[in-house]
């Protein structure tokens, strides 16, 4: 048996939760013992029965217990069986923990980029502690494969490169589902206008759910060179987002402006800049993509592309 401890109930963590209930019959093995978000947290009893999770939202709410990650992570590590915390939080300080709960014994699985592209020491710890990175013994364990690629096997495929020696040349692609979006709309090969203004495409995409709150906070990369930079990290290499070549395409002036709302009723006057950029791609018989590079020789960085 697993015994599961879930920090935050967001978006990600919610469906987490609902997706165990879901298949509880087929994994029975996986036990959740521990559920905390930002004003409460309930922990199961000493013998560790699992938590109900039909109603575990009013479960939470009504607990009165105040989250207090050291009691959930003593909680947790005094487990009789082998215990995981699923982090879905996007917090830098709760990633700050992790050299803590994995001294601890507890293994970790989390799609927080922050531990992973944040302070390099703190990635360089997480791993020496870890023993799917290190080598040294069986547990604890950490996973993050969610933090790139959506889950799909991209960063274990990687490792799998290192460890078997091969040379990673470089690592591009298009990283962001959300940029994909935008220029897969906006910028294609077809002849003919586009399907809207970038500013139009941009509503539409807000509208649909697939940008931030903030569109500011996909347009100005940062998502993106955290993914670049756990996969240079992967791979070997030293990279740091303090000194990551990254491409903001949020208009400069735009990039100070109080809000979201006030963002996306000025981004129009923008469109003609978009356009030219198009139009130059055009004529070369290109599109535009928001490409993310890992280059060993030196070169590493996220930019819009043709």
């Amino acid at each position: 048996m697993v015994n599961v401890g879930i920090v935050g109930c967001g978006f990600v963590g919610s469906e987490l939760i609902a997706q165990l209930h879901a298949t509880r019959s087929n994994a029975k093995r996986l036990k959740v013992v521990a559920i905390a978000d930002i004003d409460n947290m309930n922990l199961s009893d000493t013998d560790y029965t699992p938590l109900h999770l039909t109603n575990w939202q009013s479960n939470l709410a009504s607990s009165g217990v105040k989250p207090d990650l050291d009691v959930l992570v003593k909680y947790m590590s005094s487990s009789p069986e082998h215990a995981v915390i699923v982090d879905c939080t996007a917090s830098q300080a709760i990633a700050n923990m992790y050299p803590t709960w994995l001294n601890a014994g507890l293994s970790i699985v989390t799609p927080n980029k922050k531990a992973f592209s944040g302070p390099l020491p703190l990635f360089k710890e997480i791993h020496k502690l870890s023993a799917n990175y290190s080598g040294n013994g069986r547990t604890p364990l950490t996973y993050h494969e969610s933090t790139v690629g959506a889950g799909l096997p991209v960063l274990s495929t990687l490792i799998d490169f290192v460890k078997t020696g091969d040379e990673i040349i470089t690592i591009e692609g298009i990283f962001s589902g959300t940029l994909s979006y935008l220029f897969n709309n906006y910028s294609t090969a077809a002849e003919g206008p586009s399907k809207g203004t970038f500013s139009e495409i941009v509503k539409v995409a807000k509208d649909l759910g697939y940008t931030e709150p903030d569109p500011r906070d996909d347009l100005n990369g940062m998502d993106v060179a955290r993914k670049v930079t756990i996969c240079g990290r992967l791979a070997g290499l030293d990279l740091d987002l303090s000194t990551l070549a990254v491409e903001n395409i949020v208009p400069e002036s735009l990039r100070t402006v109080a809000s979201a709302d006030e963002f996306m009723a000025q981004l129009p006057n923008f469109d003609d800049h978009f356009a030219k950029l198009n139009e130059e791609a055009k004529s070369e018989g290109k599109v535009l993509r928001y490409v993310g590079v890992v280059d060993p020789k030196g070169n590493s960085g996220v930019k819009l592309m043709k």
